[in-house]
């Protein structure tokens, strides 16, 4: 049994084991050998698989989109109310920058008027003929304003002159009273002595009598002296009384005419004000008649006509017609969970498939990949777009093959953001424990396309 013998007994145990069923019945089947072999195998290939490199990745369903908003598919729409006339395209026909869209007709009656711009145009020129006149009307009554003062000036100064002269004539006056007092004391004085004189019989009757008639004349003197005083003084107030009045009257003069000049300003501006309106206002008509005709603003295709037949009426804003640029900028949107958004960053490289291209996808290892086509991560979504989703846009990678030119935007694409490499047994423990994927080190904040702040950044 323990085969130390060189007598070999197998070929005999060979041939009655053939009469032996019992011992035929322990004997191992050779499918049993083969298939533990191909068991052993399996297992140590699985084995071994276990420690090899899994890429990890976040997977993401989306669509095609543009990069740029100018490049998606725009929707044209009426800046004012009107009724369809005219349709210029037909869907899915190309159309160049300012091609006819539509043409439409005027709805709203304020605008029916055909001559309407040239009737504003009149009302306009009127109206600054009314301004024109003003400014003149205005010019003339500064220039009357002006002349007035300088009236006013002069006359106070002439009126001024005359007080003083008064005044002048008031001192001449009282000078002339006192001389004539003193004149007549001294003929009343001379007259006493005299008639002392005469009583004595020293001089004659005749010679008092002519002291007699100087003294008197004297007096008369006095009485003439007080009354050019009197005269002076009255001629001094009311010298006095014309320089006020004098001011006081060109001072009404002046405030009228101010306020003629005020009057005119207030009309100017008034009519400033409505000429600014009718200028406006002509402006608007003339902007909105060269929006009857709807015209393309860019380059592209008319996919959808959204208004049909003619006699429609449409309203402000109301969209008639989508346009798709000619060479948008294919780019890729895809919506991924919240908890795997902190492990993205701009520049991760990106596996899609599109809808309609056949494709074979692993997703641990892309370069046995089929079918798929690489991207890159252009921009990560600062807010959900939907319920704890959030959007990425991913464009093509330029180091890898180009994606086909049969993509249409709108088409379904589902894609792996490939992040690093780890064993195929941890990629395993993860999935069963629903851990999410892990970084070798944290996003930075540009890769994230966060602004980067330092501490020398101000505070605000």
């Amino acid at each position: 049994m323990l085969n130390l013998s060189n007598r070999r007994v197998a070929p005999e145990m060979s041939k009655e084991n053939e009469r032996l069923y019992s011992l035929k019945v322990l004997k191992t089947p050779k499918a049993g050998k083969l298939l533990a072999r191909w068991l052993s195998g399996i297992f140590l290939v699985l084995f071994i698989i276990l420690f090899l490199p899994w890429q990890q990745n976040i997977q993401g369903y989306g669509s095609l989109t543009a990069l740029t908003p100018a490049n998606r598919p725009q929707t044209i729409e009426t800046v004012i109310a009107g009724r369809i006339e005219k349709w210029g395209i037909a869907e899915g026909q190309y159309v160049t920058r300012g091609d006819t869209i539509m043409v439409i007709s005027e709805v709203k009656d304020a605008y029916f008027d055909p001559e309407y711009l040239t009737r504003l145009s009149e009302q306009i020129s009127a109206k600054r003929g009314t301004i024109s006149a003003k400014t003149a009307e205005i010019a003339a009554l500064e220039q009357q304003l002006t002349a007035m003062r300088r009236s006013m000036v002069l006359k106070i100064e002439q009126a001024n002159n005359k007080f003083q002269q008064a005044i002048l004539k008031v001192q001449t006056d009282s000078a002339a009273l006192e001389a004539a007092k003193l004149n007549y004391q001294i003929a009343n004085d001379q007259y006493r002595r005299f008639k002392v004189m005469y009583d004595s019989g020293t001089i004659s009757l005749n010679k008092l009598q002519q002291i007699n008639l100087t003294r008197q004349k004297s007096e008369a003197d006095q009485e003439t002296a007080a009354n050019n005083l009197d005269a002076s003084r009255n001629a001094r107030v009311i010298a006095e009384v014309d320089i006020s009045a004098t001011e006081a009257e060109f001072m009404d003069k002046i405030s009228k005419a101010e306020s003629d000049k005020s009057k005119a300003s207030s009309t100017l501006f008034e009519s400033e004000a409505e000429l600014s309106k009718l200028t406006n206002q002509y402006a608007n008509v003339r902007i909105r008649t060269s929006q009857y005709a709807i015209l393309a603003p860019q380059d592209g295709y008319v996919v959808k006509a959204l208004k049909a037949g003619l006699g429609q009426t449409i309203k402000e804003g109301e969209p008639v017609a989508t346009i798709m640029p000619e060479n948008p900028d294919v780019a890729v949107e895809l919506y991924v969970k919240a908890m795997d958004v902190p492990l993205l960053s701009k520049g991760r490289k990106v596996r899609l498939e599109f809808d309609g291209w056949p494709a074979l996808q692993f997703s641990g290892w892309p370069q046995v990949a089929v079918g798929t086509f690489g991207g890159v991560i252009e921009v990560i979504d600062f807010v959900d777009s939907k319920a704890g989703q959030y959007r990425i846009l991913v464009r093509p990678d330029p180091t890898e093959e180009p994606w086909p030119n049969q993509l249409r935007l709108g088409s379904g694409v589902y894609g792996w953001a490939m992040l690093d490499e780890v064993p195929v047994w941890y990629e395993i423990w993860r999935q069963l424990n629903g851990f999410p994927p892990s970084l070798e080190t944290e996003p930075s904040e540009s890769a994230l396309g966060k602004k980067a702040y330092t501490d020398s950044a101000p505070i605000k």
